[in-house]
């Protein structure tokens, strides 16, 4: 029998297809098909894995909540805080899905526990300004919203969350002044040039 070098080649290769399959990292899948938007299949990915796990938690909350899946994010967030407490990853990853279902008053709840800790928590503050936002709390989200911009003043956000809230308490002078800061940073903004027109 004649071995040929394209006959090893390809028994080499074979060999190594067996040794990626037989060794799929679960971790790597699970983000690798998140980023093609398989949520289930990215869920799937992590079952070998033990749910006790914190990351395992916070992973599965973050999947359940891009999906859609809001109490089952938040009951895995829930359960992460549980084996954490100083977890600011699962507080404020709790915020997204408890948004989502208009929770706003334990959102802006959890925001505040991880300002405690981190005060200038940049998604923190965004995420409360967001709360303050809908519940109609218009001269508190001025007054962080303009705290916030000193803090980042190359950010948009906290110039627009002032922006609405100057609007709203009626001072269109401020609105339009925050709204102009907004373009300058960026120079599309579909609701800024809308009001500056």
């Amino acid at each position: 029998m004649r071995i040929t070098l394209n006959s090893i080649l390809f028994l080499g290769f074979l060999f190594q297809v067996g040794d990626l399959l037989a060794d799929t990292d679960p971790w790597k899948e699970s983000h690798r098909l998140e980023n093609v938007y398989q949520y289930d299949a990215a869920l799937n990915a992590l079952n070998g894995v033990s749910s006790d796990n914190e990351l395992v938690l916070l992973r599965r909350g973050w999947l359940y909540y891009l999906k859609g899946s809001n109490s089952k994010s938040i009951d895995n967030y829930k359960k992460a805080i549980k084996k954490n407490s100083k977890s600011l990853d699962a507080r404020l990853g709790i915020m997204l899905p408890l948004m989502a279902q208009q929770r706003w008053r334990e959102a802006a709840s959890n925001a505040k526990k991880v300002l405690e800790v981190a005060p200038w928590n940049y998604h923190a503050h965004v995420r409360l300004m967001a709360t303050e936002e809908a519940l109609k709390q218009w001269s508190e989200l001025e007054k962080h919203a303009r705290s916030v911009h000193e803090r980042y003043p190359s950010d948009a956000d906290p110039l627009v969350f002032l922006a609405r809230a100057y609007r709203k308490q009626g001072n269109d002078k401020a609105a339009a002044q925050a709204y102009k800061k907004v373009l300058e940073l960026v120079p599309d903004h579909f609701e800024s040039k809308q009001y500056t027109k």
